[in-house]
């Protein structure tokens, strides 16, 4: 995939959208893998054949990139993206594609949430505000006065605001590895994942098909080509070019769900959505006026 008549910037978007084709693709083969495998399963083989992949992009770098400094802070790294993986693939079991996907758009107001208690940094009254309107999308998509009692609501929802808030400590501990060559993260994350689920695959292990199988490489290499994209996606324009086309997850969330599984978001959800962008791109704006009038 190369966009050679294109300025670097737009490059940089063309790619950034690839990137959350692939992350959806990724989660609807998942989905789909969760219908006659188990979570577990499902999860080593998203982790364990991205591990190959990885390695195999990484070519006669390999030995060089698994050379780290910050061994601790990639070990808990990877501990909250193989969480938030296990709690976004219980969730998408239970929820359609595109109200997960909205539902994860709370991480970027997680990220700010914490980024008080866990970098220190000053968050403001209309920061504040863009928060609570994030929240009140999150109460619409939920929806749990259409509900007689809170245990009637999807435990997949559950899952998944679990796995917004993991995923939002996963990209603050990325924050931390700013210095680190991306690929060795890719290679780190991935084979941290297919240890720890190996270790739980003989109590889960429901000897897969050809069909499961093809299912579990197919998640493997969607994963790592979506981190691949990613990766020159940043090379390419800043993340503050970027960030904004991460919402185009919902549009691919919608179809993908549409088309295989013949779901469609309803009224509150898209509602809910339109709140949660708003406030995300607000924070996200405001953050950056914040880094521009600093010294």
């Amino acid at each position: 995939m190369r966009f050679p008549s294109l300025d670097q910037k737009s490059r940089g978007i063309l790619w950034m959208l690839s990137t959350y084709f692939w992350f959806i693709a990724l989660d609807a083969t998942i989905k789909y893998g969760l219908e006659t495998m188990s979570l577990v399963e499902v999860t080593w083989g998203r982790f364990f054949f991205a591990t190959f992949f990885a390695a195999a992009m990484c070519g006669k770098r390999l030995p060089q990139l698994l050379k780290t400094d910050t061994p601790g802070v990639h070990a808990i790294r990877s501990f909250f993206l193989m969480t938030t993986t296990g709690l976004f693939n219980a969730g998408i079991a239970r929820v359609p594609l595109a109200t997960a996907t909205t539902i994860m758009y709370l991480s970027p107001i997680f990220v700010t949430i914490l980024s008080i208690f866990v970098l220190g940094e000053k968050v403001g009254l209309r920061r504040w505000a863009g928060i609570s309107v994030g929240f009140l999308g999150a109460i619409i998509v939920v929806n749990p006065f259409a509900v007689e009692s809170l245990a009637a609501i999807n435990l997949g929802v559950f899952f998944l605001i679990g796995a917004a808030l993991t995923n939002s400590c996963y990209q603050i501990a990325t924050r931390k590895l700013r210095h680190e060559d991306p690929y060795t993260s890719l290679l780190f994350t991935a084979a941290a994942g297919a240890i720890v689920s190996t270790c739980l695959l003989p109590w889960f292990w429901t000897n897969p098909s050809l069909q499961d199988w093809l299912v579990m490489i197919a998640a493997g290499a969607t994963g790592t080509f979506s981190h691949y994209c990613l990766i020159r996606a940043f090379r390419n324009a800043p993340a503050s070019v970027l960030a904004p086309f991460a919402y185009s997850s919902l549009i691919w969330a919608t179809a993908f769900g549409f088309i295989f599984w013949g779901e469609w978001p309803a009224a509150n959800t898209w509602i809910g959505a339109a709140l949660i962008v708003i406030a995300g791109l607000y924070i996200f704006v405001r953050e950056r006026r914040l880094k521009e009038i600093k010294p």
